[in-house]
């Protein structure tokens, strides 16, 4: 007997010896090593030629550990109106380390980023060819290697570049509605390198006047947060991989990743409730929409793959951050009232946050028919002059 006690006792220590470093495990980040896009600049333009030279950064957010990059590469993919044939792009990447000099082959020697440091390195992205006017925006994704607790872990990061711009002061059309004219007001197309206020101070400027309101559509607001991820960056836990079979599938949450990015933002145990809950109101109350009431607005507003214009139909875009500081921001710089929207081809208008002079029920109205579209026009802006009343 006492010797079955004694194997007993062995087993449960050894049970609970096993499950406190796995607890521990969990808790650990592994090879957090993130990935900043930096400056970039496009430092010569010229009928036959670009040159974009970018700066990004590896960061380390490792606790306790220090992370390795053994290897790092770029490729690029150019988006057109055009034909592409005769353009070559050539890359080259340079070290700049803060402690250590680049290596004249241009050769990645493996680099140690150490404990809450950061390091550099520089893109330069040379675009030649006949007829270069078509080109709309360069796309880099930079492929690094982390090797650290976690293993040899390849990662990557993504830069969107603009290469056209609309002159701002070009006159769109005005559109007439019963409450309101509107002008939706093209843009280049914007990135994690541009910010709300300035792409609103650069478009609207030259058409604005006193009273009017600026809507922002809020995908592109999103966009310019970088609240954007690939969903090779992903990885749908068992939750996602359940849940999503049970969202129509026209949802930005019927995918195991497009549902994976509400968990990251809400919490699994939030989205579990919301669900449960959400079906009992179905059942009981025959109310729909308790799902997304439960989870939190950011559950209406993913866009999963396909959802919005190229390149970023290639990724997950979620809902824009703190977007009431940001309609507020604008209209302190700009005067005019601003507006984060949601609007839709099914006559569906939500006004995520709007400024303190902004009149709901005119946004409402005058952006019905979705003046911006849902394609690719790129008019992410709207702006909106009220009727003076007869």
């Amino acid at each position: 007997m006492m010797l079955v006690w004694l194997l007993g006792a062995i087993a449960l220590v050894g049970l609970l010896g096993w499950a406190g470093l796995e607890w521990q495990y969990r808790q650990r980040a592994g090879n957090r090593l993130a990935f900043a896009a930096g400056q970039w600049n496009i430092e010569q333009f010229e009928a036959h030629r670009y040159q974009i030279v970018g700066l990004p950064e590896l960061i380390n957010r490792t606790p306790a550990s220090e992370i390795m990059v053994p290897e790092l590469t770029a490729e690029t993919t150019l988006l057109s109106r055009g034909s592409l044939d005769g353009i070559q792009v050539q890359v080259a990447i340079t070290t700049a380390h803060p402690d250590a000099e680049p290596r004249p082959d241009g050769y990645w020697f493996a680099y140690i980023v150490k404990l809450q440091k950061r390091t550099q390195f520089k893109v330069k992205v040379e675009i030649t060819g006949p007829d270069l006017r078509s080109l709309k925006a360069l796309w880099v994704r930079v492929h690094y290697l982390t090797y650290g607790p976690g293993g040899r872990y390849p990662q990557m990061g993504h830069v969107i570049v603009p290469l056209k711009f609309p002159a701002p002061e070009a006159t769109p059309a005005w559109r007439d509605t019963p409450q309101a004219q509107v002008l939706p007001i093209p843009t280049h197309l914007l990135t994690h390198l541009d910010s709300p206020v300035e792409v609103v101070k650069r478009y609207v400027a030259a058409h604005a006047k006193p009273g009017d309101t600026i809507t922002l559509g809020e995908t592109p607001v999103a966009i310019m947060q970088g609240r954007w991820r690939h969903p090779s960056t992903i990885q749908p836990g068992w939750l996602a991989r359940r849940l999503c079979y049970y969202f129509l599938p026209t949802s930005s949450l019927a995918t195991a990743c497009g549902l994976q990015t509400l968990v990251d933002m809400v919490g699994a145990w939030r989205v579990f409730f919301a669900f449960v809950g959400g079906a009992l109101m179905k059942a009981v109350l025959r109310r729909g929409g308790g799902f997304y009431q439960l989870a939190g607005d950011q559950a209406r507003l993913i866009d999963d793959v396909t959802g919005t214009l190229p390149p970023y139909d290639q990724f997950v875009v979620m809902g824009p951050e703190s977007p009431q500081l940001v309609v507020d921001e604008i209209e302190k710089a700009t005067g005019l009232g601003a507006a984060i929207v949601d609007v839709n081809d099914l006559k569906a208008v939500k006004i995520v946050a709007a400024s303190a002079s902004v009149r709901a029920d005119v946004v409402a109205q005058a952006l019905i028919d979705n003046p911006a579209g849902n394609a690719d026009e790129q008019t992410p802006l709207v702006l909106i002059r009220p009727l003076q009343p007869s």
